[in-house]
């Protein structure tokens, strides 16, 4: 069970220091999905929230009206929905906080790109379509296969519906993109995995965007209920490993003719932009 807390904020978007996003909107603190690879948590300044990660989720009541006041003086730029919770979580259907914040950003010139696991974004198709220029949806796919992500997202929707959504808005206009990550050693790094994540993509016109599981404290032992071996999980830090995930995504995007990139593609810059953007 779920424990739901309305808390009020005193500002809605954040800067962002990642690389084609500007500013941060989480209009939720905590996520259901309950993702057992996510490093979210470590980011949120939430304390009950990030100690029980899953099952208490804040919702942010006045965001929407503290939006509404700050992009009188925000420069234009792209917003990022959401960095550090899912946007379209199960609250999102009554609560509608990012349904009614794209409803702000969106007509007054900012660009909103999306990240979510979640089909529920289908409901919001028809602001996302009337804005379209201006908008980019990315689902999060680790793998195509159900029963594999499940072990992983427990209470995420599964991929199938995932890729409904995301033909559905490849048809719809709307520019779409695959998030390929946290890749797994040992997981979901296997080549036919890897192959089938990508071929989807290409059948969708999208672009896939991909990253590597980042190791914090507490991982291992969650990513141990999912039956993935601590030696395993350590080869994430491997070069080795790495370079040839690498090798492999840019092998099948070329056969597939389908553009990628890394999440994080400035290594040195990464924490500190990962701190920026899951403010």
């Amino acid at each position: 069970m779920v424990k739901y807390v309305r808390i009020r904020v005193k500002s809605a978007l954040q800067r962002s220091g990642l690389p084609d996003i500007d500013y941060a909107l989480n209009p939720y603190a905590g996520c259901f999905h309950s993702c057992r690879y996510c490093y979210a948590p470590y980011y949120t300044p939430y304390r009950e929230v990030s100690e029980n990660w899953g099952e208490v989720v804040y919702i942010k009541e006045n965001i929407v009206e503290l939006l509404q006041k700050e992009i009188r003086s925000k420069k234009r730029g792209v917003v990022g929905v959401s960095t550090i919770t899912d946007p379209y979580q199960p609250v999102e259907r009554e609560e509608m906080l990012t349904r009614r914040s794209i409803k702000v950003l969106l007509p007054v010139g900012f660009h909103v790109s999306i990240q979510t696991k979640s089909d529920l974004v289908l409901r919001d198709v028809d602001v996302l379509t009337e804005h379209s220029s201006r908008v980019d949806v990315g689902l999060t796919i680790i793998t195509i296969r159900d029963e594999l992500a499940k072990k992983v997202e427990p209470y995420a929707p599964p991929p199938s519906r995932r890729l409904k959504a995301l033909y559905e808005l490849s048809e719809q206009g709307i520019e779409t993109w695959v998030f390929l990550g946290p890749i797994i050693p040992g997981f979901n790094d296997n080549p036919r995995l890897i192959e089938e994540v990508i071929e989807v993509a290409s059948e969708a016109g999208s672009e896939v965007m991909y990253d590597y599981l980042h190791l914090k404290s507490g991982l291992e032992e969650k990513l141990a209920l999912s039956g993935i071996s601590a030696t395993s999980i350590m080869l994430s830090r491997s070069k080795a490993w790495r370079k040839k995930i690498n090798n492999t995504i840019s092998f099948l995007c070329k056969k597939y003719s389908v553009k990628c990139k890394t999440a994080f593609p400035t290594k040195n810059r990464t924490e500190r932009n990962i701190l920026n953007y899951f403010s």
